[in-house]
């Protein structure tokens, strides 16, 4: 991967995107990835992977390695699975959302495909993602190449790692979560205004997003925990700060699948703007095929351990319970004996 290198026309439609600043870009073009930035290791039969280094380069290593790492470990263990099985599985499923949907107005229904990371392989992501846009609720892909080579509006929100590495970043750990909300906005004002809520629980996150926040921000988005209770969280705070819910758009993302993404819409889709963003369950459902549940997190900054206490107990990431106390100290949430 160090022979990689921005090319020019990526480049220049990277340059007419409203959010990405000259400066950022002219340093994107001279970047080069580091191998020496990477170990591997084999920790009793898992793989594991550490990346060490300038926060600015390594953060550009986790989507191409856990997408590369998928798709060589699907050659490997399915090596019948291919392109055709994943689109005749995506288009029995649009046959059963028709019928769900069935005298449903879809109107506010928007899909982006999430599904990069953990795909099969880039062939049926690309495949996948074609079939899509032929559907009026397809809406983008967080996969910018893709983006770029099919004329698609690229899509995102914030990475957890952003707010987690403002809590060795802030000189106060309690106010971190603020000081990740400002800088944010300081740097894409007018764009990209979802933020993620579960870095630190949602009840921690709704405490520090006051009127100032919700108001610039667009809206939120949902990775952990339910979504229902987490959504009627989200709309009785706007409504608790004077905000008409129906200005902001809630994102929902973790572990979706189209059936879920209709009940969610239905549930919501009279009281606020809503967008979902599937991943795994686009680009890597084939029959006999078991996704990789594979992540890369953050788990130091500056030398010092940062965390990610969700609104789901399985997804806490850190390596240091003495931090993870501190943390639950600053932002006043209960103490669980167990942090993994």
């Amino acid at each position: 991967m160090q022979h990689l290198r921005l090319q020019d026309d990526e480049y220049q439609w990277l340059s007419a995107l409203p959010f990405f600043k000259a400066d950022y870009l002219n340093w994107l073009r001279e970047f080069r990835f580091n191998p020496e930035q990477v170990t591997v290791s084999n920790d009793n039969g898992k793989l594991d992977i550490r990346l060490s280094g300038p926060w600015r380069e390594v953060i550009l290593w986790e989507v191409p390695l856990l997408a590369v790492i998928s798709e060589m470990v699907h050659r490997y263990r399915s090596p019948q699975a291919d392109v055709a099985q994943a689109l005749d599985t995506l288009e029995s499923k649009l046959v059963d959302f028709s019928a769900l949907t069935a005298g449903l107005d879809m109107s506010r229904f928007h899909l982006m495909d999430f599904g990069t990371r953990r795909r099969f392989s880039r062939e049926v992501q690309e495949t996948i993602v074609k079939r899509l846009q032929q559907e009026s609720w397809f809406v983008g892909t967080s996969n910018y190449d893709l983006a770029r080579r099919l004329s698609l509006t690229p899509m995102g929100t914030q990475a957890h790692e952003w707010f987690q590495a403002h809590q060795q970043i802030s000189p106060d750990l309690a106010n971190s979560q603020r000081a990740a909300l400002a800088a944010w906005l300081e740097e894409y004002p007018d764009q990209l205004g979802i933020a993620l809520t579960d870095c630190i629980t949602m009840d921690a996150f709704l405490r520090d997003f006051g009127v100032e926040f919700a108001s610039r921000y667009q809206g939120l988005r949902h990775d952990s925990g339910d979504p229902v209770e987490w959504g009627e969280k989200a709309i009785a705070h706007y409504k608790k700060l004077g905000i008409d819910p129906q200005s902001k758009t809630l994102v929902f993302s973790d572990n979706l699948d189209l059936r879920k993404a209709v009940e969610l819409y239905r549930h919501f889709s009279s009281r606020v703007q809503l967008s979902f963003g599937i991943g795994t369950r686009l680009t890597c459902d084939i029959p006999q095929v078991k996704p990789l549940n594979i992540v890369i997190k953050l788990v130091e900054c500056n030398g010092k351990p940062v965390a990610k206490l969700s609104d789901s107990p399985g997804k806490t990431i850190c390596h240091d319970k003495a931090f993870v106390r501190a943390l639950r100290k600053a932002f006043d949430l209960p103490h669980i004996k167990k942090a993994s």
